[in-house]
This record gives structure tokens, C-alpha cells and sequence, in this order.
């Protein structure tokens, strides 16, 4: 199959399979006499192993990782395990800080009554390192 039906089957833009192919996350496709590109099912199935650990939030990085562990002999289980717990860690670790930041504006937000002079604006107040 051609570009365009590859990105198609696996639910990309063309400019992303060219991205890819650039930073050695999808190999490198044959090439017909013409000079088209060829890709075949297990493209397409890289492509939607790529779309679907992106949107886990793995980095393209880990991802390049994840990749290598899925072709070794043996494949190993345990690291991959290892390496969606690590990314389990870091997730949680981002959704403690932004509740964090949630709940700090939550309470900067009820503060402020929305009206009156700018100087008396506890949000201001706070973001200028002042007591309120």
C-alpha cells in the first residue's frame, strides 16, 4: 500500500508516517521501481501501536523504547510492565500537581469578588507575592 492508504488505516496524517519514518520510529519502507513508497499490515499495525501509547502519554522516546522491547527474543514482559508503571508514576505524580494548582485557584477565584478596584484583587494580590 501506498502512503496515503497507510495513514488512512491507521488513522494518521501522512506528514506524521513521514515524521515517524525521520526519527526511526517507523522503519524505513521499500521502495518500488518508481520511487513510491510500500508498506504493508505490519506498518499499519506500528503506526496504531504508536497512536495508541501516545495517547497513554508516553513520550515518542518511550515509545521508540516500547517498540524495541515488542521485537527482542523472549520479549520480555516484566519491562514492559516496568516501563508502563514508570509512566503510571509520572501521571500521577502531573494529576497531584494540577490538583494541587486546581484547588489553589479555586480558592483565588472564590476570593475575588469579581468587581471593585484592581489593588484589592486577592488574585493579583497573590500572584504578586503579596499577603492576602
Amino acid at each position: 500500500m501506498q502512503i496515503g492508504e497507510l495513514a488512512k488505516s491507521a488513522g494518521v496524517p501522512i506528514d506524521t508516517v513521514r515524521y515517524y519514518e525521520r526519527h526511526g520510529i517507523l522503519p524505513a519502507p521499500h521502495r518500488r521501481p518508481s520511487g513510491y513508497r510500500s508498506y504493508d499490515a505490519d506498518d499499519v499495525a506500528r503506526l496504531r501501536f504508536i497512536r495508541r501509547a501516545k495517547a497513554l502519554g508516553f513520550t515518542l522516546g518511550e515509545i521508540h523504547d516500547l517498540l524495541a522491547l515488542t521485537t527482542r527474543r523472549g520479549r520480555d514482559m516484566a519491562r514492559v510492565k516496568r516501563a508502563a508503571t514508570e509512566k503510571l508514576g509520572a501521571v500521577e505524580h502531573k494529576l497531584s500537581e494540577l490538583t494541587r494548582v486546581r484547588d489553589g485557584l479555586r480558592t483565588l477565584v472564590a476570593a475575588c469578588p469579581g468587581h471593585g478596584d484592581l489593588a484589592q484583587c486577592p488574585i493579583v494580590t497573590a500572584l504578586s507575592g503579596e499577603e492576602s
